[in-house]
């Protein structure tokens, strides 16, 4: 089993940036790499340091100090020559670079966010989304609010009474979560991999401190995943869903990000002509025969918030 976190609340900077840097050398060989291998046994998978020194141009004992966690004060110049000597995609470079640019703070500075407020106008547009289902999360997956369709979609897990609802909580200890992501390992995989990219973007959020804290003591299947390191830029993915209503259901979801709110809706979208659309009409109009004064609900909240219908 993979070793679990083990500073206080879950996430240890120096560590992290220590265990990145090993787990992104040790998946490349020396003829990945472009070096000879000379070949017998190996001490270590995948590359030396000396090696990742070479091809980064930097002297082994800099480099050294740069894996063991030093980080701060890193150039650009140098970082672009790590992420290209371990050959990091997109989403492993800008955590390499988020991990180097926000280090973390001591524990009396690091801050709690409060939730952000959920402006009227994102909910007028929720609303207004009836043949798409979509929702609004954090960037801890706190799911904030959902539209009709993504309520009957999930089955009553996004239910008003039920949020905010944190989606990584969902996914590793709700069962039912099981049931409802067809490709279950692929969904832990990929929200794992988001959540160490927020972890490195702001290492100051002592919320998700808490929540990797909560989940690495709960769930093994969550320590395996976060133990890996691997990062993921969430902006879309086929999904594969299981509603009770209409069985089996492939729909792409598509990540688009409110900047000034620091929040992001995802929506779920069927291919033009695919059975998934077709779902999607049944399961909206299932959803009105189920609810059908919440429509006039959503109404009267739009009003009062100030928002034209």
């Amino acid at each position: 089993m993979a070793t679990r976190p083990s500073s206080v609340g879950g996430v240890d900077h120096r560590k992290d940036v220590r265990d990145f840097l090993v787990s992104r050398r040790a998946r490349l060989s020396p003829e990945q790499a472009g070096l000879p291998s000379y070949g017998g046994q190996r001490r270590v998978p995948g590359l030396r340091r000396e090696e990742v020194a070479l091809l980064a141009g930097m002297s082994v004992d800099y480099y050294s100090r740069i894996e063991r966690g030093s980080l701060r004060g890193a150039s650009d110049s140098v970082l672009e020559a790590l992420a290209r000597a371990l050959q990091l995609d997109e989403a492993e470079r800008e955590h390499l670079i988020d991990l180097a640019r926000h280090p973390a703070a001591p524990p009396r500075l690091r801050r709690r966010p409060s939730t952000p407020t959920l402006r009227p106008e994102v909910r007028s547009i929720l609303s207004g989304m009836t043949t798409v289902p979509a929702y609004v999360r954090t960037a801890r997956m706190d799911i904030l609010a959902a539209n009709e369709l993504a309520r009957a979609l999930f089955g009553g897990v996004l239910d008003p009474d039920r949020l905010p609802l944190n989606l990584a909580r969902y996914l590793f200890l709700d069962p039912h979560s099981r049931g409802f992501f067809v490709e279950w390992d692929k969904v832990a995989d990929d929200l794992v991999g988001a959540l160490r990219v927020h972890a490195g973007r702001d290492p100051r959020d002592t919320s998700l401190s808490d929540l990797v804290g909560e989940l690495s003591t709960r769930s093994d299947e969550f320590v395996a995943r976060w133990a890996r390191q691997h990062v993921r830029l969430h902006r879309t993915a086929r999904k594969r869903l299981h509603s009770a209503v209409v069985g089996e259901i492939e729909l792409t979801g598509t990540a688009l990000e409110l900047a000034g709110d620091g929040l992001t809706v995802i929506a779920y979208t069927a291919d033009v002509g695919s059975p998934a659309e077709d779902q999607l009409r049944l399961l909206a109009a299932w959803s009105v025969t189920q609810h059908p004064t919440e429509r006039s609900a959503d109404r009267i909240e739009t009003q009062r918030s100030g928002v034209p219908d």
